[in-house]
This record gives structure tokens, sequence and C-alpha cells, in this order.
């Protein structure tokens, strides 16, 4: 079956068009820094993957992916000529609350529900979204699955998931942790597993998602019994452009003071906050490690408190889980960027966390699953390089072969 797998980011658009039957990815796509005028999409197809890059500067989400659905039809290089060639399609969805416990055909049904979930989700659901509706009028008799991130999450406890409310706000709303990177956090923690030669159900890892957005899940005996993130993708670690957990009195400080509305309020933590807004440079990591070495000061401090954030939320999940066998570094800062990882277990190497040096920062390992702790650290640290979109392109051969 051939899949095309759509993970529409809150700033960026990954796509991959997947054989299923031989798992093989025929076509490959990322555009980055959308919505800004410097952004830019690669695409490339098998079998030997020469990216071709295309100006997508000012344009959205959606019209990034309207753009790679033409390349697709027109490019010569392409596997198809034709959308009718598309067997199937998968969504990367964030959020789907408590109307979705596991990946959805989309119908009129699932997309209604979908609607309802963009609030828990508001960097990422509603460009999601907006792909799906314009695939559905493009390609109206190719299906189309939902894969949710926070499906992983389900697993766990309600002393995990329930917040110190009053339980009206439960009962009326369903406010709880729901998580989010769920595909990501399982498939990172079955490949740490294959790393280790053991089950996963065997197991208890601590995997790191950090990317643009980022978040540490619990993983114990393959399930999921705690995660940074919360009610939305805001709570948490410190991000590229949230701010994640904070004093929830200095939201209504700020916007007394400043007499500013809730959605004001909303952008500044979603969009203008996490390692931009510290550093005042960019939400850009690589942008803001390059400044800390000419000296800028903001920029170390984001680069501090961004390391300092996630070893505290290592800590934590440490002390929540009944054994720790791994430490699992994941999506493009936890895979590429050797001196953040660096700095994150200098901090935790008394906790049995000791990282190899020459192998961290062993040129030409980026995209190999690897082991980067010393032979007899307590604690292995591994590097996984996520792939989403082959398990999405998998849940998605799965339903759309039993609808028949």
């Amino acid at each position: 079956m051939r899949v095309l797998v759509v993970n529409a980011g809150s700033s960026s658009l990954k796509s991959q068009l997947i054989e299923t039957d031989g798992k093989m990815s025929l076509m490959k796509c990322l555009a980055e820094k959308v919505g800004t005028p410097d952004a830019y999409m690669n695409v490339s197809f098998a079998p030997d993957f020469h990216k071709t890059t295309y100006n997508v500067g000012g344009m959205s989400v959606q019209e990034c992916l309207a753009k790679l659905l033409e390349v697709l039809v027109d490019d010569p290089e392409s596997p198809i000529s034709s959308l009718e060639q598309i067997d199937g399609v998968g969504n990367r969805i964030v959020a789907g609350g408590e109307y979705f416990s596991k990946a959805a055909l989309i119908d009129d049904a699932a997309r209604e529900d979908l609607a309802k979930c963009e609030e828990l989700a508001p960097l990422h659901n509603p460009p999601a979204d907006a792909c799906i509706d314009m695939m559905r009028e493009l390609m109206p008799e190719v299906p189309q699955v939902a894969v949710f991130d926070t499906a992983f999450h389900t697993t766990m406890p309600p002393k995990a998931y329930m917040y110190p409310l009053p339980m009206r706000y439960y009962d009326d709303y369903r406010i709880r942790r729901y998580g989010a990177h769920g595909t990501s956090h399982r498939y990172a923690a079955q490949q740490a597993a294959n790393l280790l030669g053991r089950p996963l159900r065997d197991l208890g890892l601590i995997t790191c998602h950090l990317g643009n957005g980022g978040s540490i899940t619990a993983v114990n005996h393959g399930k999921s019994i705690d995660t940074t993130m919360g009610f939305t993708p805001l709570e948490g670690l410190m991000m590229g452009t949230r701010s994640g957990s904070i004093d929830p009195a200095i939201l209504t400080y700020i916007m007394r003071r400043e007499g500013i509305s809730f959605d004001e309020m909303d952008r500044i933590l979603n969009r203008e906050s996490g390692v931009l807004g510290v550093s005042g440079l960019s939400a850009d990591m690589r942008d803001v490690l390059a400044a800390a070495d000419e000296g800028d000061e903001h920029a170390e401090l984001a680069i501090d408190m961004y390391v300092y954030r996630i070893q505290k939320a290592i800590g934590g999940f440490y002390a929540a889980m009944t054994r720790t066998d791994a430490v699992v570094m994941t999506a493009g800062i936890g895979e590429n960027s050797a001196e953040l990882r660096e700095r994150i277990f200098d901090g935790l190497a008394h906790m049995g966390m000791i990282l190899d040096r020459e192998r961290n920062h062993v040129i030409g390992q980026i995209g190999v699953n690897r082991i980067i702790s010393i032979d007899d650290s307590p604690i292995k640290i591994c590097v996984v390089t996520t792939d989403e979109e082959m398990r999405i392109a998998r849940e998605t051969d799965n339903l759309v072969s039993q609808r028949g």
C-alpha cells in the first residue's frame, strides 16, 4: 500500500510517501520555518534522494502541502503521476483528547470530533485539520487516517493525569493531562529496547523528544506512566517558542499590569516565549548555540535554562519509576546536538547516566541508532532517530486494510 504521511507542525511540514509492503520510503519532504519569509521545502525521491529545494516563503503549512502534492504529480522522478495512485493518507494529530484513544479513519463524525480538539493543541491541530480538509477536497476517494500523539499516553494512571483542581473541571470539561509526541515516544522506546537487546516489556525507559517542541515520558514496561506535556503542549519543558511550565499567577499578573487579552497572553506563551523569548534571537537552537559561542549572554542563559529544565524532568521521572534502564534521546535536538546532550548528562552522571564523550561526538553517526554511554554506565544513554512517519504509515495501512 502506498501511504502519504502528513506530519503538520506549528512551523514545519514533514511528509513521506511510504510503500508499506516493503517498509520503503519513496519520497521525503521537509519544510522548515513555515510562515516566515525564509521558509523552504526540501523534496527528494528514491532511490538516491537528491534534494530539490523550493522557496515557500510566506506560505502556510496547508499551502506547503498543496505545493508538495503538485510536485508529486508533476516531477518526472516521482513514483506517481496522479493523486489517485495514493492508497491512503496518514495524518499525525497532536491532540485527540478523550475522543480518540487510538488511530481512527476520518469520516464526517471523526472530523467533527477533531474540531473539538483544536483548543488542546492550538499550534498544531488547526494546521493539521486544514491539511485534512484540503486533501478531502482534492482526493475524496482516498481514505484518511488520524494517528494521535496523545494515544500512547492513555495508559497514564489518574494520579499522573489529573490536576489538583475542583473535580467539576474534569467532569464538565475533561481538563486533565493528555501529553503529546506519543508516536515518537512509542517508537523511540521500541528502538531503544532493540539496541539494548531486551524486550520492551522488561524495561524502564525515560524517552526525551527534544525538538522545537519537547517532552519527556516515563515508559514503564512499554507503557506511558507520565509525561511532561499536559492539557495542551504548552506545559512542561522550555521549548522553542513555548514557555513550558511557569507559575500560573504570572499570567493574571501580566494581564492586569498590561491590560492584555486572553488571546494576546496565549500568543505570548505559545509563540513568543521559550528559547526565543529568553535569547531574543531565535527559536532555532542552532542559532542560539552559535550566538552563545560568540559570547551572547542571553543566548547562554537560554541554553542553561533549557538544559536545566530537561535535567529536572529526567530526575523527576527517575524518582517516579520503579527502575530506569536507559534514557533515550530523539527528535531534532536530541538526535543531532552532541553539545546539548553533553551539557544535559554532565549534570546527571551522579544518577548513573554517564556519557561517553567520544561516542557522543563521533562524526558521521547522525541518523544511526546507538548507545553513547560508557560501557559500565548503570543507566544507558541511547540516541534514536525518530521515524514517526513509518509508524503512522503502518497504522494507516492497518485501518485502511480493515476498511476493505
